[in-house]
């Protein structure tokens, strides 16, 4: 397309109506699409958190988005907040080389609104169609085929590929093991398969079938074209006490003056309702966007909602422990705003394995109570601690894995990055009246050799509970590098994203790599969320050392044998 005809393009869409025009939100003040730029010729390695350092750390280019296509693209899109920034960066890429490569930078067309585009699509070639809502949401589990790729296809051939030194020893577990580099249990799963959830986000929009506020789940994504919002009436895994929850703020919602909050055009308030339960406790934690309502419209319409499940029609969900939070972008980063207490208690309280577990609403816990405790127990049987041993307790959240584990050791020592979480661990520990365990605020990366070095023992076993991503690659080789671990047990959610640590963690060593690899010994599957194809995988790995000194003595033990068979013959 020439730019002539871009420019006419641009202009008959600027002429439609703004519900039918891709670049309408444009005039709106939220987005930095108006200020984008593309950057092409980059070099044929890098990585796009390198690239992001180098336009705001090195040249100070106060970039706001990053987009590539693929990784290591030859261009990327960059946007800024205003014309100004835009501008100078511009002109400062221009002239600057970056890994032999001269850079070249220049304005680029903002993305059409994925949503208006779809729709648009849609009424053109006259299919547009509702999405039908039914209990059935969930595809059937898939978790054996795809654990066993990940295993044998995946992990194993990598650890070879990476480690030559291994392929002995793995080709010796694939043959033990039905071609798997580990020993592989059986997926275990609590009995309780509905109603399972203790945690659950919902959305806040309109329902396409009857046209009214509706508190649920999206049914789709903005860039496949709908923010529709289904009920929750048919869904298994949500507990009565939330649905109940669900229809009563949903009636507030209705006969509220304030509108559905509107991701297209972001308008309106009502934009979440977050519910944790547990035992004869329900918090709830509804999120709007003030938009441009007064200080005071804000302390009203938080009365109201007190009101309302206190003293009205709302004192049928039953509510303990009720907070207002903020909602103003994605509510990620710097964007977050802690949630505010209104009325009830500050936390509920779940039990585990016989301890007691306090939670705020921020805090991370198993959003599978009854699964958790087979999770955890998973997580025991794999580490075998003993009494004079110390468990690192790597992204240790509120302290829920290191604290199961303090009555099988004699150390526990957690490290976690968000601060709150750790006063919940700490809290946690002496509600449970547990004095061995201590939890630390920091990267993992940053604070391992310090944190570790805390150990009374040297017999120590690292629990790693990292979030979906896995762990920064810093981390492992930490944890590499700390030759007290002797073993590490490593709980995956994601384990076709955290496969890039399982590699790590078995790669020989180098200049950038130090320490023993570890190799996987044994692996469980625990099914936390039915109804879907999801498990979490834990795996214990132990020390190549061990490994390789068990396999020369049991040679030796071999060619002793042999020896003494032929003095006898």
């Amino acid at each position: 397309m020439t730019e002539v005809e871009r420019k006419e393009m641009e202009s008959s869409e600027a002429e439609l109506p703004q519900e039918k025009n891709p670049y309408a939100y444009l005039e709106r003040d939220f987005s930095s699409e108006n200020f984008k730029i593309e950057v092409k010729n980059l070099p044929k390695f890098y990585g796009i958190n390198e690239f992001k350092k180098l336009l705001n750390d090195k040249l100070k280019l106060n970039s706001n988005k990053i987009k590539t296509t693929k990784r290591n693209s030859p261009y990327a899109f960059v946007c800024f907040r205003n014309a100004e920034d835009r501008e100078n960066a511009i002109r400062v890429l221009s002239d600057y080389k970056w890994k032999g490569k001269q850079l070249q930078a220049m304005k680029a067309k903002p993305a059409p609104d994925p949503l208006v585009k779809k729709r648009k699509e849609h009424a053109e070639s006259n299919c547009s169609k509702k999405v039908k809502i039914d209990g059935d949401l969930f595809a059937r589990r898939e978790i054996e085929d795809l654990y066993y790729t990940i295993l044998e296809c995946q992990l194993g051939k990598d650890l070879a590929y990476h480690n030559p030194e291994l392929q002995t020893w793995i080709d010796k577990q694939k043959s033990l093991y039905g071609g798997l580099p580990c020993e592989l249990a059986d997926i275990r799963f609590s009995e309780e398969s509905e109603g399972y959830r203790n945690k659950c986000e919902f959305s806040i929009g309109i329902n396409e079938e009857n046209n009214l506020p509706t508190v649920g789940f999206r049914i789709g994504s903005y860039v496949n074209g709908t923010t529709a919002v289904g009920p929750v009436d048919n869904l298994v895994h949500i507990p009565t006490s939330m649905k109940v929850a669900v229809k009563v703020f949903e009636e507030y919602v209705r006969h509220s003056d304030l509108k559905v909050f509107c991701p297209e055009f972001h308008t309106g308030h009502f934009r979440q309702l977050m519910a944790r339960s547990a035992p004869d406790q329900l918090m709830l934690v509804i999120g709007i966007h003030p938009q441009t309502l007064s200080e005071t419209e804000l302390t009203e319409f938080k009365k109201s909602l007190v009101d309302y499940f206190t003293t009205g029609e709302g004192t049928a969900a039953n509510v303990t422990s009720l907070y207002y939070q903020k909602i103003v972008k994605k509510n990620h980063g710097n964007d977050f705003i802690p949630a505010e207490h209104l009325w009830g208690e500050t936390h509920i309280y779940e039990t585990i394995l016989g301890l007691k577990f306090r939670i705020s609403p921020e805090a991370f816990f198993q959003i599978n109570t009854k699964g958790a405790e087979i999770l955890y127990k998973a997580a025991i049987e794999l580490a075998e601690p003993c009494d004079d041993a110390t468990i690192l307790d790597v992204c240790c959240g509120t302290g829920t894995i290191g604290l199961c584990f303090s009555k099988k050791c004699s150390q526990v020592l957690g490290l976690e990055i968000i601060p709150q979480a750790i006063v919940d661990a700490k809290e946690n520990a002496a509600l449970n009246s547990i004095e061995n365990a201590e939890f630390f605020t920091g990267k993992a990366e940053e604070i391992l050799g310090s944190v570790c070095f805390k150990s009374t023992s040297d017999k120590v076993t690292a629990v790693v509970d990292p979030p979906r991503a896995g762990l920064h690659q810093k981390a492992i080789l930490q944890l590499r590098k700390i030759s007290k671990i002797k073993k590490l047990v490593y709980v995956s959610c994601n384990p076709s994203a955290a496969l890039k640590n399982f590699i790590d963690l078995g790669r020989p060593e180098s200049k950038t790599v130090h320490g023993e690899p570890f190799v996987p010994i044994k692996a469980i599957a625990v099914d936390m969320f039915p109804y879907t194809k999801h498990c979490e995988l834990i795996i214990c790995f132990e020390r190549w050392d061990k490994i390789s000194k068990e396999m020369e003595k049991a040679n030796d033990e071999a060619l002793e044998v042999g020896k003494e068979e032929n003095t006898s013959l």
